[in-house]
């Protein structure tokens, strides 16, 4: 599902962590035109002015709104419903990953993680999404 040459998908990266921030959207800049926030409620105001992306990243915990309020507001709105979430968080228990899941994640991916783990995932969710993946590599 590879196309190299159109407009690139868009990602929003929500992490309030400016490492790991800054290594999602490096690793990901590369084949995603991405935008990111530091908290769930920069990222719902973003998303209200109607500049939708593709997929969503979000850390479980951010300030102002956490990633799990994030994504339920998401998924219960008519309008953003549609958009894949996955959730990254360093919470192991599986009670936490089932509470997001069941709530519309489309991911739930422990950190530390790998980088191209990350990639592999997303591309296996918009594929889902019958979205096609733009390649800047070569």
């Amino acid at each position: 599902m590879d196309n190299v040459g159109g407009p690139l998908l868009k990602v929003i990266v929500v992490e309030d962590d400016i490492p790991i921030k800054t290594l999602i959207c490096k690793v990901l800049e590369y084949n995603f035109e991405v935008t990111a926030f530091d908290n769930g409620m920069d990222a719902l105001s973003f998303l209200q002015k109607g500049d939708l992306p593709d997929i969503i990243i979000s850390d479980l915990n951010t300030p102002e709104l956490n990633g799990y309020d994030l994504l339920v507001q998401l998924k219960t709105s008519n309008f953003f419903n549609a958009i894949p979430v996955i959730i990254l968080s360093g919470e192991e228990g599986s009670e936490t990953r089932i509470k997001c899941l069941e709530a519309g994640a489309d991911d739930y991916i422990l950190k530390p993680f790998n980088p191209r783990e990350l990639e592999v995932r997303i591309n296996v969710i918009l594929k889902r999404y019958g979205k096609a993946l733009i390649t800047k590599r070569f």
